[in-house]
């Protein structure tokens, strides 16, 4: 029998998940990440953190589903993969996106060594994608439940994380999973999905980062493309490419954010026009196929997750690098959120915007 550890998250898609592979024949271990504090994500101690609760819910569900169930501490490996990137990308004037680096850092390498020291075949996660076995490769694809998809956060994978994961949730509807955790008695069946990166609970991720580093972050000056100063800012981590909203300063058209500036602390603000561009450059490319083509190739990217994929040609420059020239430009494109290339339904990798 097949060995499978299973992310649990506490939620109603990681918790379905483990349903359907022990319904497959799997033996089954359930598993939740301990990634960090209540001080860390600015939670009151008197307060019960999310996390605790999400535990409880993880385990009343392995529990029903006879599992044995465990919480790994990796607060130390998040805090250093995760969150110090997390910080120092927005005081270099960039906008990271960490539910990336958590899959890539977290799911997909240390949980996966876990899994290997507990004898387990499989890493099982509630991700809405899917994997396909084609001729000795491994291909990740888009899951069908479009508004669910979540392929753009997994391009880092590589052919040795694929072949050792399974994703039971990429061919079914989000209505669908809800219906049968309902149907065998989950207590998370109806629990609200996270809208939030888990450690910015509030959404106030300039709270968070002057928490965890302990610094106030200097004032400085609005200014256009032509230098003239506009106003004052409240610190550039409070700031991502393509925002109108906050800052404060009247036009008779209205400012967008379109540059940031840390070596001088300004933001530069400017037209929605401003914000618009055909070229992206991307450092850190996981190619999923194998070995990067040696010639421009035809595709789609998608430069944030929320982002329709748009048609582009993709120029390689060596193992880590490449030009995407879009067909048509693209609006507010922010260094430090990701480019993910697509062919059809396939993902076929994609790098951090530079």
């Amino acid at each position: 029998m097949s060995k499978a550890l299973i992310a649990m998250s506490g939620g109603v898609d990681s918790s379905v998940a483990a349903y359907l592979m022990k319904e497959a024949g799997y033996e089954c271990i359930g598993a939740t990440m301990k990634l960090y504090d209540n001080e860390t994500a600015c939670v009151s101690v008197t307060k019960t953190c999310c996390s605790v609760d999400d535990v409880a819910d993880a385990r009343s569900v392995a529990y029903s589903l006879g599992m044995k169930y465990y919480v790994f501490n990796f607060k130390d490996e998040f805090e250093e993969k995760v969150i110090s990137k997390f910080v120092r990308c927005y005081e270099c004037g960039a906008t990271p996106n960490p539910c990336i680096d958590c899959n890539r850092y977290m799911k997909f390498d240390k949980l996966h060594r876990r899994a290997k020291e507990l004898g387990c075949d499989y890493v099982v996660t509630g991700h809405y994608a899917r994997i396909e076995e084609r001729g000795g490769r491994f291909a990740l694809l888009k899951g069908i439940d479009e508004t669910k998809d979540q392929s753009y956060v997994l391009y880092s994978m590589t052919q040795e994380e694929l072949a050792h994961t399974q994703f039971p949730l990429g061919s079914m509807r989000k209505s669908e999973i809800r219906d049968l955790a309902e149907a065998h008695g989950f207590i998370n069946a109806r629990k609200p999905d996270s809208q939030d990166i888990c450690f910015v609970p509030d959404g106030d991720y300039a709270k968070v980062i002057r928490n965890f580093t302990g610094k106030t972050y200097d004032t400085g000056n609005f200014i256009d493309h032509d230098g003239n100063v506009l106003g004052r800012h409240k610190g550039i981590i409070h700031y991502t490419i393509g925002q109108r909203k906050g800052l404060g300063i009247p036009g008779q058209t209205p400012y967008y954010v379109c540059e940031i500036r840390p070596d001088t602390n300004e933001v530069v603000l400017g037209s929605n026009d401003a914000l618009f561009s055909d070229t992206v450059e991307i450092a850190d490319l996981n190619y999923i196929p194998g070995d990067v083509p040696a010639g421009p190739i035809r595709c789609e990217a998608k430069i944030r997750y929320k982002h329709a994929a748009q048609p582009a040609t993709v120029t390689f420059h060596g193992e880590k690098r490449a030009t995407i020239t879009f067909d048509e430009p693209q609006r507010a494109i922010t260094k430090g959120q990701a480019a993910v290339l697509y062919l059809g339904d396939e993902v076929l990798g994609g790098g951090v915007i530079i």
